[in-house]
């Protein structure tokens, strides 16, 4: 027999012998009266003792703080016996309380009870505050209750819980094990409260759209598919609500905004999840500068509501999102791409602009050849805007500042099917993305509303997908009827919610800030 295998029998066994004196190892029940938060806010910590002194049976001698009962419950996370007494840390959702349980003051037979608990179980305690002499606030336990008898020992106290795949998969286990892993969630649920405060006071109205869809439109990327037998009917899971919140649009809401889960059929990786959460909002009549101006007032006031103001560090290094944040070109970054050695050199800002030489270039430099992500990915490429998009994608990003927030600028229209072109130079489209830390935060444009070119767009997307480019969207007529009967001027953007949780609490990866990641079935 394995030794846990040999510690879950011994507990089981103290579970029947609870079962066998009248207790049930599981009740149900007990209604605390305060939360550990509540009594130490109470009852502040006094200033340290002048001699350090261990608590034990002699030193704890009670120094009632107060005549009041108090009724608490939580799971025991450290256990100290001296015999006739025991000293238990117990954790509630609000923190960790110190419990004083003395023979004497339960009695015999509730004390031998007593010995059976252990770490990891659950109890419930009755009994008044009390200052020991080392000067920690403790419960001096009158009644003690068995909630949960715990029959999985937890991980050894000092090393904790470390193995990634496990904290990953038994996510429960590394909460329990690593407190500030719920620190982390905490801080994640307050930062969505955060984002719907925000919207909400300046007029947004937050909605709901589906989630399975017929057509496959929002974005560019490939979809999870599934089948609704009723209707015999083919679906995609939503990779983006871009068109359905845009319909609203059309119908009248001029300001609105959804909360909500997103899927896409990709790899894994420190970035990237399959299903994960964002943010799309649409506001009529503004433009994408609008937007800009927005998103630098939501993400600082964010950090200053989390992370305590605008500069904090992000992996060891400084963050500062104090505005104005600075606006570069896409095709500004590629050619600082090749100035860094990024992508091969001698790409300058005429061949970018000119599509024959960046033809030569390419072909110069070896890199339509090559095997990698950027050959691959310039080979696919059929207009010169989606080429300067991959070597932007490929080398341009990285080029980028890592400490300040960056709007990268003046993207392709090949690469931008619903964005609306830039009046001075309709090769561009009025759209923005957001970089910091080198990762992609938030994705925003003056809409196209337009619907003959929406239609010539749409008919570009199923070229691609006819050439056997993946990540295409659909034919989307409805939505182009929804747009020939009037979509105000307006922009939009999505902001992706874990890549901001993961910012503003110094995580590495997303799976970090993702409750249950998916991950391969473990044994």
């Amino acid at each position: 027999m394995s030794d846990e295998r040999e510690l879950m029998a011994e507990r089981e066994r103290k579970a029947a012998e609870l079962r066998a004196a009248g207790r049930n190892p599981y009740a149900n029940g007990f209604a605390p009266t305060h939360s550990m938060a509540d009594l130490l806010a109470r009852f502040p910590a006094p200033p340290p003792p002048a001699a350090e002194q261990k608590d034990g049976p002699k030193a704890a001698e009670p120094e009632l703080l107060s005549e009041e009962r108090f009724r608490i419950a939580g799971r025991i996370i450290a256990h100290r016996g001296f015999g006739k007494a025991t000293f238990v840390k117990l954790r509630d959702h609000t923190g960790e309380l110190q419990l004083y349980v003395k023979k004497d003051k339960v009695g015999d037979a509730e004390y031998e009870i007593w010995r059976k608990m252990e770490r990891g179980d659950f109890v419930g305690a009755t009994g008044p505050a009390m200052i020991t002499r080392t000067g920690e606030l403790t419960i001096l336990a009158e009644s003690v209750v068995v909630l949960t008898k715990a029959v999985r020992s937890l991980p050894e106290k000092w090393h904790g819980l470390s193995d990634v795949e496990i904290r990953y998969r038994q996510r429960y286990l590394d909460m329990i094990a690593n407190p500030e892993v719920r620190a982390v969630f905490t801080k994640r649920a307050a930062i969505v409260r955060s984002l719907r405060r925000f919207f909400d006071q300046r007029g947004y109205l937050e909605v709901e759209t589906p989630s399975m869809h017929t057509i496959l439109g929002g974005a560019a990327a490939r979809p999870f598919r599934t089948h609704h037998n009723a209707l015999d009917l083919d679906l995609t899971m939503r990779i983006a609500p871009e068109l359905y919140l845009k319909r609203l649009v059309v119908g009248g809401f001029d300001r609105v905004y959804e909360i909500g889960r997103n899927f896409r059929n990709e790899g894994l990786s420190r970035q990237h999840n399959p299903e994960f959460t964002m943010l799309e909002f649409y506001q009529a009549y503004a433009t994408f500068t609008d937007l800009m101006d927005l998103t630098q007032r939501l993400f600082v006031e964010l950090a200053g509501e989390v992370a305590g103001g605008p500069t904090f560090t992000y992996g060891g290094r400084p963050v500062d999102l104090s505005p104005p944040w600075p606006r570069i070109p896409m095709k500004d970054a590629v050619v600082t791409a090749s100035t860094k050695g990024l992508l091969p050199g001698g790409l300058e800002r005429p061949v970018l602009d000119d599509e024959a030489a960046l033809l030569s270039w390419i072909e110069s430099s070896g890199l339509g050849a090559r095997a990698d992500e950027l050959g691959q990915g310039l080979r696919r490429s059929a207009s010169h805007g989606e080429r300067v998009a991959t070597l932007f994608d490929q080398g341009g990003e990285a080029s980028l500042p890592g400490d300040r927030p960056i709007f990268v600028v003046d993207y392709p229209a090949e690469t931008s099917p619903l964005s609306r072109r830039n009046d001075a130079d309709p090769s561009k489209v009025d759209r923005f993305e957001l970089f910091i830390v080198g990762r992609e935060h938030a994705n925003a444009f003056s809409e196209l509303n337009d619907p003959a070119d929406q239609r010539a767009r749409f008919q570009g997307q199923v070229d691609a997908k006819a050439r056997g480019q993946e990540e295409t969207m659909d034919y989307d007529e409805d939505y182009c009827r929804a747009l020939e009967y009037g979509m105000p001027p307006t922009a939009g953007e999505g902001i992706g919610i874990d890549r901001l949780v993961m910012l503003l609490t110094d995580q590495p990866s997303i799976r970090d800030v993702i409750l249950f990641p998916l991950m391969r079935p473990g044994e």
